[in-house]
């Protein structure tokens, strides 16, 4: 362990690699139109990964972390995927548009560490045997509503070993995470899933992108699901 790999939030020191030891997960995977897609990605380092001519895939996330190094919250996630400019396959990853929270610690241990896109804002889960519900609102308005549904559950104890991309004092980083867990039901066709969007500008931003009437490829719901994200480190881009 270096210095470089703790960091001190509101008197608190946080060791990297950060460990989420148990949070309910659940994701929705819609293929939105690529340039438009694009063009909510600041900064000139990533391009959006088109999985068909014309489309690349948003993620609307829900988590419920239950036992974290940063604390026990929830959190909203809006994710495009991504790559830097220029690249291969090879870098695809994520690119986290916004990533609301609910407790201040746990924002700003993201955006010092990370440079995620944390906020603080009121979200709320509702659970039932059938679905997970989370709710966003921001500025007093409604965001979005989506509810996943937990399905029939596999166990399995496998990671996924990942990446995502942000910037920290406008400079790109790259930071490698992984993720497992316990109980994950997969859900191809996404049926069951409901997506209510409010009167927040960033609902209007998902409408334009065809979220109003959209079907999502796939929804996931992990019970428990764990995983650790590693130091942020600076993205060499390729060069053009």
């Amino acid at each position: 362990m270096t210095a470089s790999d703790v960091y001190e939030i509101q008197g608190r020191e946080v060791t990297l690699p950060c460990i989420v030891r148990d949070a309910g997960s659940g994701n929705a995977i819609y293929p939105v139109p690529s340039g438009a897609a694009q063009n909510l990605i600041p900064g000139e380092a990533f391009e959006v990964v088109e999985t068909a001519p014309g489309k690349t895939q948003l993620i609307l996330g829900i988590i419920d972390y239950r036992d974290n190094d940063l604390g026990d919250y929830g959190e909203i996630a809006i994710i495009f995927a991504v790559r830097p400019r220029g690249a291969g396959t090879e870098a695809d990853g994520t690119f986290i548009y916004k990533l609301p929270v609910n407790q201040s610690f746990t924002c700003e241990a993201g955006c010092t560490i990370w440079g995620f896109p944390k906020t603080v804002e009121t979200i709320a889960f509702e659970y039932s045997d059938e679905a997970v519900v989370g709710r966003l609102e921001m500025d007093g308005k409604h965001v979005f509503t989506l509810s996943v549904p937990r399905g029939r559950a596999e166990s399995s104890d496998s990671e996924m070993q990942t990446r995502t991309y942000t910037y920290i004092g406008g400079v790109p980083h790259e930071t490698a995470f992984s993720t497992g867990g316990k109980g994950t039901a997969l859900n191809p066709g996404g049926a069951g899933v409901e997506l209510t969007l409010g009167d927040h500008p960033i609902a209007q931003e998902l409408r334009n992108l065809g979220l109003a009437d959209a079907t999502p490829i796939l929804s996931t719901w992990t019970e428990h699901m764990t995983g650790r994200f590693g130091p942020a480190k600076k993205l060499e881009l390729p060069v053009s």
